[in-house]
């Protein structure tokens, strides 16, 4: 049998208990790949078996089981840590990475297919590079705050010394020397649709509580960190979702309406309205993180 050019990789812990869209995500991920790789940390719900019933009927998904190493509580290392064992066992020449909240569309996947094909020809291009639509309280709101990254990296050449980064955030290549270096990169054209902060009010405020413990160790009050609200750079979403994701959102169980609610705008918003309208003006976001360099 031909080597596989495209693996799927992911990984998930408690998806059920923090209604994380991790069906969702991996049926977006299914028709892209030649295999599908997926780690399920061992957790307080149903997901692994909810993911062993997916694989019964998709042949490509190989289901790995992990234990999570509880003494790494800080800056959320242990995402890189379970990201690079589920890259560890794919086999394909190019790895597509989704998170658990994280989806494809289904328009897009012909761009990403296209995109890796023309990086397979350029050898100084190891990774490809994909939009991102940060949903927030709601399936048709998005967070374009310029604080938050508007680009990542979600599918790799393997084999060439990559490693997820720091909080899985994105990923970087391991020089000769020990060091690292940001990953070269080219277009795919494709969107993420992140829907990390779409949760019922008391489902987001118990998952940003576990997410605080992968960062800082103990757990600590939140405060007003997982209350929706209406922060300066929401704005309506009108175009279409992936399909997987149509159910969900019919199945909506909470109700809110940010656009309407009062603007909680601070002082250090003066700065993100100035390169926010930049960004609209120009196309360039100033002072934006990237985690990748463009190839010329």
């Amino acid at each position: 049998m031909a080597s596989p050019f495209f693996s799927g990789f992911t990984f998930v812990r408690n998806g059920a208990k923090f209604d994380y869209p991790f069906r969702e995500s991996i049926a977006s991920l299914l028709p892209l790949v030649d295999e599908l790789v997926i780690v399920v940390g061992q957790g307080e719900d149903d997901t692994l078996a909810q993911v062993k019933a997916i694989a019964n009927d998709h042949p490509k998904m190989r289901v790995f089981e992990s234990i999570w190493d509880d003494s790494l509580t800080k800056d959320g290392l242990i995402l890189s840590q379970q990201t690079n064992l589920a890259m560890s066992h794919c086999r394909g020449r190019w790895g597509v990475y989704l998170q658990a909240d994280e989806v494809f569309h289904e328009a897009d996947l012909s761009a990403i297919r296209e995109a890796a094909r023309r990086a397979e020809e350029m050898p100084e291009v190891d990774g490809l590079l994909f939009n991102y639509l940060h949903f927030y309280g709601d399936f048709f709101v998005v967070n374009r705050n310029p604080s938050v990254y508007r680009r990542e990296i979600r599918a790799v050449r393997l084999g060439a010394d990559i490693v997820s980064w720091k909080d899985a955030q994105g990923f970087r290549k391991r020089r000769p020397d020990g060091s690292f270096a940001k990953l070269k990169v080219i277009e795919s054209g494709a969107r993420i649709f992140h829907y990390g902060w779409v949760r019922p009010p008391e489902v987001m405020k118990e998952k940003t509580v576990a997410m605080d413990k992968l960062y800082h160790g103990d757990a600590k009050d939140t405060g007003d960190n997982s209350r929706y609200k209406r922060i300066y750079g929401l704005e309506r979403f009108t175009d279409s979702h992936p399909a997987v994701m149509l159910p969900r959102i019919e199945e909506k169980r909470w109700k809110v309406d940010l656009m309407a609610a009062p603007l909680v705008f601070k002082a250090k918003d003066v700065r993100k309205l100035i390169t926010r309208n930049i960004e609209r003006l120009t196309g360039w976001l100033p002072f934006e993180y990237k985690n990748y360099i463009r190839a010329k």
